[in-house]
């Protein structure tokens, strides 16, 4: 019950940043929300550090944990800016198409994956056509939603950031979660001012932003611990429907409307991703 519930906190934390996220990013600059976020996530990853108080990770550990940083600092600006420019709705489910990068690094390593998981990929990869195809107006035809290809991009950095955070583990999972934001935050103060220069979040887009990251990195570390005390397939499936927390927010706060052959193919997606979770 212990991983259920961590499982399910790591779920409602990623949707409630992602959807603050994607609200602030149509406000600011992409770069200036994520490096925002970023910086409020390494306070709260170096508090984690502190309080586990294990040692460093080795510099192989290090360097993976800084390739997880860099490869989800490039997902992480293609789901922000396709959460501002597309459909919430759309855009989350797509992105947890991420699981499917693991799967086929696997694949790459001579695993073969179950009967189960071949059926999630084919579904996951119909659920996404599906949901990224708007209907135009007047019924003439359909046409790919806006931030789609978006969050494919944020989907294949997603999952190159879960394996290169699998290799870190090892060597404590607060340690890589510092070090992914230590190496993604120069990275995104740079581009936040080479690209427009910089508008500072003023009034109540500072606070957001630094909730924002709160949940982000404790989505993070909630998901973490999860993993280390139930079932993996369980914990990894419950952790995936963060998407729902972003579609009721974007129906609730935004009024947001999903054609329903696009909300099936969302539905469809999801499932396929779960399949594919579990192991």
């Amino acid at each position: 019950m212990i991983a259920v519930g961590l499982a399910l906190g790591a779920s409602l934390a990623w949707g409630f940043a992602d959807f603050g996220a994607g609200f602030s990013a149509r406000r600011l600059p992409v770069f200036v929300v994520a490096a925002t976020m970023q910086a409020a996530g390494l306070a709260v990853a170096g508090v984690a550090v502190l309080i586990a108080g294990r040692g460093a990770p080795t510099w192989t550990q290090a360097a993976w944990a800084a390739f997880a940083g860099l490869v989800g600092l490039v997902g992480l600006a293609a789901f922000y800016r396709g959460l501002a420019v597309g459909t919430m709705g759309i855009v989350g489910p797509i992105s947890t198409t991420a699981a499917i990068v693991p799967l086929v690094y696997g694949l790459a390593r001579g695993e073969r994956p179950a009967v189960h998981q071949a059926v999630g990929v084919a579904l996951a990869f119909v659920g996404v056509v599906g949901a990224s195809l708007e209907p135009l107006e007047e019924g003439r035809g359909r046409k790919v939603g806006a931030g789609v290809g978006l969050a494919l991009l944020a989907a294949c950095g997603f999952g190159l950031s879960l394996i290169g955070l699998s290799k870190a583990a090892p060597g404590g999972i607060a340690w890589a979660t510092m070090i992914m934001r230590i190496v993604a935050l120069p990275c995104l103060t740079a581009l936040a001012f080479s690209v427009g220069g910089v508008t500072v979040p003023r009034g109540r887009m500072l606070p957001l932003l630094a909730l924002v990251g709160l949940f982000d990195t404790g989505a993070t570390l909630l998901y973490a611990e999860a993993s280390t005390r139930g079932l993996l397939s369980v914990v990894a499936v419950l952790a995936s429907l963060y998407p729902v927390v972003i579609l009721a927010l974007a129906r609730i706060l935004l009024h947001e409307r999903v054609a329903r052959p696009q909300l099936a193919g969302v539905a469809v997606a999801l499932c396929g991703v779960a399949l594919v979770s579990v192991g």
